[in-house]
């Protein structure tokens, strides 16, 4: 039997089955014939680009038998990601060994019964094309997470939009077909072609408004929501039905007005800003607010990990849109949920007892997950999840789930477990980071919005036992007992190429970036996923592999972020030589004026940016260009301009600071390191970027391709 194994947090899946369905465009097949569990399925749509900069988002469309949606509800997207009914929810993008993805789960019980055909597509912006995008892929798999068919898209020409394949009914079944057709008018002409009735002038002229233009909050539940710092809501957060009336109800002897569903915008909507927090009622600062979950009193592991499971576990199960939004991941269907701790279970002559059991209820069936915690930076144990995984096969359960502060790596699973090819029944396993969770929570209470006051607080509250010191859920921690071995070995040049320490520390710095992404994009509200530019397709233990001997031969760890909205790749470089870190971004030069024009305007942006920042031009032929510190600069913005005239194709803007020299997250750790220079520089610089002038600018004005 093949074990198929995929990697990051909620994408984290080791299943096992048998070979995958390969698709060619015009190809159709019935899902019941390649599995049994087909109720419900995940598709994810992947590709990559030379550069790694290059993206696209998702779309699908719920169509009729005539071809078109029944109403504009039936068009999710980035601005209508979730299904009230949860049959359809799209679950963002996900980092994997050799680039993105973006996963949508489909509950198949759920489409409503006049829903004969979904459709899947992927939309560009800003003018791209998808043909400047590479390997162009949709996989589809089953409930237990096992790939079941693939197609590649060849040659998708120059289009803005682009349908990658249907799922339709036949008989009671369905079926998928590969479509592999492009839209040159881009996400809106491809929607309104299949019906939807798109409404893009309205946001176009708010985000044609000039800078600065204060964008006022809508009236929402956090208006009476006291002391939560950065309550940040969207607009399409609003509060389905807010407790009191937001404007004055009609006279009973007045006929009510119809109310119209305002139409989809395919421009991205805006994040209203951070509201100030009430000022406390406490007589000084040494009053603690009283907290639903405490943390202070635990003392041992055995109680962190109790304590954990059962917070965790009860807010999903009461704040709804959270807790679909951590098992839609998992495979699991929408429907009633409840949550259970310390369940014993038969095992022979010694019962098992998993931290926790996840049971989702939908039209009379059961799916349930076993849930196994670690915290404290605790390792997983082989034999526990191997028998959680032989139970599960035997009851019929769908998934083992495991949570704890490691980042689970494509190629280098936590555990290995063995399926027992005897047994029909597939179990998934799955791994969830304590790191993702307070993403998924922050990302929720400050930007995307929950249903309810009640519900904002639950997260709340759950979030702040989370990052509390003695909770043992603050994620990856640690470099491992291989970091101060490579570390002595680099300084007394004693390191050879191919040791497996190396490799160590290579994965360990792999799983603090992918953790970096996810604090830092749930402060944001945006998308941060590192840049993957390995090609699709590689052995992740290869590329390892040659990163472990790179460290050797120079002694530095690098890495790259794309942050939504951002003008250019975060870069990120450890030089283990010289103890520095070195934060960078490269920003273009505009296409329009004069060198000294773009000076003068990149030093007026960086104004309150920290006079140490390094500012170097960079030039035609990659010589090296006219650099300074910007406390040198700001008399003097010529002095970034070659003598000779050389053309200048952009600017790097660097920090520089010390790393921790220990491996952990203590004071003086690697670890608290990397977070603060990564936190200072884009605070600090990035921040204040005129965002206008990037090449992959984020859909600010309508996405018509």
């Amino acid at each position: 039997m093949r074990r198929v194994c995929g990697a990051h947090h909620m994408s984290l899946t080791c299943v096992w089955g048998g070979l995958v369905h390969e698709m060619v465009k015009g190809a159709n097949v019935s899902l019941a014939a390649l599995s049994e569990d087909v109720g419900s399925v995940m598709v994810r749509l992947s590709w990559s680009s030379p550069t790694g900069e290059g993206d696209a988002d998702v779309s699908v469309l719920l169509l009729t038998a005539d071809g078109k949606v029944r109403s504009d509800g039936d068009f999710y997207f980035y601005n209508n990601p979730v299904a009230a009914d949860g049959s359809v929810q799209l679950l963002g993008k996900a980092p994997t060994a050799d680039g993105n993805e973006d996963r949508i789960t489909f509950d198949l019980t759920a489409i409503p019964a006049d829903a004969e055909r979904i459709v899947v597509a992927a939309s560009r912006y800003e003018g791209a094309r998808f043909s400047d995008l590479h390997d162009l892929c949709l996989t589809l798999a089953d409930g237990a997470g096992e790939s079941l068919l693939r197609f590649s898209v060849e040659n998708p020409g120059e289009v803005g939009a682009l349908l990658f394949g249907e799922l339709y009914r036949r008989g009671g079944d369905w079926k998928f077909r590969a479509i592999g057709q492009g839209y040159e008018s881009g996400l809106a002409g491809l929607a309104t072609d299949f019906g939807v009735d798109i409404d893009d002038d309205a946001e176009r002229e708010a985000v044609e408004k000039p800078e600065g233009h204060a964008v006022p909050a809508p009236e929402t539940w956090s208006e009476s929501l006291p002391a939560i710092p950065a309550q940040a809501t969207s607009e399409r957060l609003l509060a389905p039905v807010p407790c009191t009336p937001l404007v004055p109800s009609v006279p009973p002897d007045q006929p009510e007005a119809k109310t119209v569903p305002p139409r989809p915008r395919t421009a991205k909507k805006k994040v209203t800003l951070p509201k100030v927090a009430k000022k406390s009622l406490a007589e000084n600062d040494a009053w603690r607010v009283a907290r639903l979950f405490p943390a202070s009193a635990l003392k041992s592991d055995r109680e962190r990990e109790t304590r954990a499971t059962s917070v965790l576990l009860s807010v999903m199960t009461q704040v709804p849109e959270f807790g679909r939004r951590l098992t839609a991941g998992f495979g699991a269907p929408s429907g009633r949920m409840e949550t259970f701790t310390e369940v014993t279970l038969p095992n022979g002559d010694s019962p098992r007892r998993p931290d926790g059991v996840i049971r989702v209820e939908r039209a009379g069936k059961l799916w349930t997950a076993l849930v196994e915690t670690k915290t404290n930076g605790n390792s997983l144990k082989q034999d526990q999840v191997q028998a959680y995984a032989d139970i599960a096969a035997r009851r019929g359960y769908e998934a083992v789930i495991t949570l704890s502060n490691d980042v689970e790596l494509d190629g280098s699973p936590l555990v290995e477990v063995k399926a027992d090819g005897r047994r029909k029944h597939k179990v998934a396993l799955w791994h969830l980071s304590w790191a993702e969770v307070a993403h998924q929570a922050q990302m929720l209470i400050r930007h995307e919005g929950v249903g309810n006051a009640a519900h904002a607080w639950l997260l709340q509250e759950l979030l702040h036992y989370l990052q509390h010191e003695n909770s043992g859920c603050h994620g990856f921690q640690n470099m491992g007992p291989a970091w101060v071995p490579v570390r002595n070995g680099i300084d007394d040049e004693t390191l050879c190429q191919g040791d497996s320490r190396a490799v160590d520390v290579v994965e360990s710095w792999e799983r603090l970036v992918r953790q970096v992404c996810l604090r830092l994009g749930g402060e944001l509200g945006q998308k941060v996923l590192p840049v993957q530019r390995a090609k699709r397709g590689s052995d992740p233990r290869t590329r390892r592999a040659a990163l472990a001997d790179q460290l050797c031969a120079d002694g530095r760890l690098e890495a790259e972020l794309r942050i939504d909205g951002t003008p250019g790749i975060l870069a990120l470089c450890a030089d283990l030589r010289t103890g520095k870190l070195r934060t960078s971004i490269e920003i273009p030069a505009p296409e329009q004026g004069y060198p000294l024009t773009w000076a003068k305007r990149l030093v007026r942006q960086l104004a309150d940016a920290p006079a140490d920042l390094h500012v170097e031009a960079l030039l035609v032929g990659q010589a090296p260009g006219p650099r300074g510190t910007l406390e040198r600069l700001r008399p003097e913005p010529a002095d970034l301009l070659p003598k000779d005239g050389t053309p200048i194709t952009g600017f790097r803007l660097s920090l520089f600071r010390g790393m921790g020299n220990t491996r952990g997250n203590a004071e003086s750790g690697f670890i608290r390191s990397v977070d603060e220079s990564v936190d200072r520089f884009h605070a600090h610089v990035v921040a204040h970027l005129d965002r206008r002038t990037s090449p992959s600018r984020t859909r600010e004005t309508a996405a018509t391709g």
